[in-house]
């Protein structure tokens, strides 16, 4: 006599979804790290951008800022502006990775992104 198990055929449909989710992180992981964000400091004195890949694209400075006598002033804007752009970068990983795992805490997954 053979038992019958119910929904035997689950745990196959689990992995599916497993494997679905999975391709959906890396597209959305793919498509975060080619996306580049932009910020500022000093009303716009100094702008950078940064991709997802947390490299630096561009430097924009506005020339009243470049003053030998204060480079301390611009090494904080440069400083500021960057650490923007990089918070912006990791919020949007963030979130888009939250948007495909409902906010799942996926073990081994922590940190990754």
């Amino acid at each position: 006599m053979k038992a019958r198990i119910p929904n035997a055929n689950q745990g196959g449909n689990m992995m599916q979804k497993l494997q679905k989710m999975q391709e959906q992180m890396a597209q959305t992981q793919a498509a975060v790290e080619e996306t580049e964000f932009t910020a500022s400091a000093g009303g716009g004195a100094v702008e950078v951008t940064v991709n997802g890949k947390h490299e630096i694209k561009a430097i924009k400075m506005q020339p009243e800022v470049v003053d030998p006598e204060d480079i301390e002033m611009l090494e904080d804007l440069l400083l500021a502006s960057l650490n923007e752009a990089m918070r912006k970068a990791d919020e949007t990983m963030e979130s888009e990775m939250g948007k495909l795992t409902g906010g799942l805490n996926i073990p081994g997954m922590g940190g990754m992104f």
